[in-house]
């Protein structure tokens, strides 16, 4: 029996586990959506010099590398991922309101690095509930995901109308009203029951410390988090650089945008048909796809193509980051035990988004500063060793678990 069963099961509906799923994904990518390109706008708006806002926009990696597998493996240890989720909400929410409250760099600092316990680990515990319904009910992850990308698209274009419109003060409020949404979102989230409590719904005892450390000590574990990390980190130069090498090519700002907007409409469509996708490929097989794209991506991207060959190039975003992130999900819930999700997805995420992609964001600049727009040929190399990691991947598991409870 599975560690929940959910009081919408069929996931039908307004109301049920998909609909709620989905408004929950919604609300946390309006908050990205404001926060990933305006939040440095905020924090010049406050007088802070460009160093002080990058170590600020650096600590939330920091902070998810040591607390999010801790806080991961305490939501999979109460057995209770949607209580952990609203905690987590509201502390977003009172940190982000605490921004109003400060002043200078230390204090601004402090208040991101606290809200950032909350923040960055809100990810990974909604994707173990996500892989929960996958799991007990059939739903569909990436039909579910895509509501996130649809609120990333319609926050970014609308915070830059509200920047012109209100100035640099707007983005704060934005992303405060946006954190509230996520705290309504997660108590609108399905309840998880079983036989009175949620503890006694089955017999599989709960993930302890010596699972969590077996689960770190696997070697195909680490081989996976070894393989998606630098596929993902193999992104920065893009995320960091994108914009300023397209503008230095005199590529318009309209333009620009719009090459932003392809990579995320793949990325869009290839959740709609993700399990057709998950279903012919397989989960690692998709994250090969992922690092082939990538080497074929940022070698192209690396010699600045004029753009009738610069636009189908930003569609292989949809590989790059989509088909690695479904075929990454997946995996763990095909070989992670369904108590120890959470733990893994929070391992994932401090791994990829924390030590791999914060560790080649801190090389981005001095790659871009000497290199130019070459600098993408590295990224394409560290999604080469990527290709070859995951195809030792697929070659030595079989489809078992990783680690047993016991």
């Amino acid at each position: 029996m599975s560690q929940i069963s959910l009081k919408s099961k069929p996931g039908k509906g307004v109301f049920g586990f998909a609909s709620r799923l989905s408004l929950f994904y919604g609300a946390i990518f309006l908050l990205i959506g404001f926060h990933l390109p305006y939040f440095p706008v905020w924090l010049n708006w406050r007088g802070l010099s460009p160093g002080e806002i990058g170590i600020i926009l650096s600590a939330p990696l920091a902070v998810r590398v040591f607390f999010t597998p801790v806080i991961s493996f305490c939501a999979d240890r109460i057995g209770n991922h949607r209580l952990m989720l609203i905690l987590l909400a509201w502390g977003t929410l009172i940190g982000l309101l605490s921004f109003t409250l400060t002043q200078g760099f230390w204090a601004i600092l402090s208040i991101a690095i606290l809200s950032a316990l909350f923040w960055t680990s809100i990810m990974p515990v909604t994707e173990a509930v996500a892989m929960d319904g996958v799991r007990s009910a059939g739903h569909d992850y990436g039909r579910i995901r895509l509501w996130g990308s649809l609120t990333f698209i319609a926050a970014s274009f609308s915070g830059g109308i509200a920047l012109q419109a209100y100035g640099a003060q707007s983005v704060l409020w934005l992303m405060i009203a946006s954190s509230a949404c996520i705290t309504v979102a997660a108590h609108l989230l399905p309840r998880p029951v079983g036989k009175g409590r949620l503890k006694a719904a089955t017999s599989i005892p709960p993930i302890r410390v010596k699972n969590a450390v077996s689960l770190i000590r696997s070697p195909l574990f680490l081989l996976f988090l070894f393989a998606t990390g630098l596929v993902q980190s193999a992104h920065a130069v893009y995320y960091a650089f994108g914009t300023l090498h397209w503008q230095s090519l005199n590529i318009s700002a309209g333009v620009i945008g719009s090459l932003w907007a392809v990579g995320v409409i793949a990325e869009i469509l290839l959740f709609i048909f993700s399990s057709r996708v998950v279903r012919s490929f397989g989960t690692v097989n998709l994250i090969c796809l992922a690092a082939l794209a990538a080497v074929i991506r940022w070698t192209i991207t690396a010699f600045s193509p004029p753009l009738w060959i610069l636009f189908p190039v930003q569609v292989l975003h949809g590989l790059t980051f989509g088909a690695a992130h479904l075929g990454a999900v997946h995996f763990i819930s095909d070989a992670i035990p369904e108590k120890a999700s959470g733990t893994a997805q929070g391992l994932y995420a401090a791994c990829s988004s924390g030590i791999a992609m914060g560790s080649a964001l801190l090389v981005s600049g001095p790659l871009y500063a000497a290199l130019g727009g070459y600098a993408y040929l590295v990224m394409a190399v560290l999604a080469l060793v990527s290709l070859a990691g995951s195809a030792v991947l697929a070659r030595k598991w079989r489809g078992e678990k990783l680690i047993t409870l016991d």
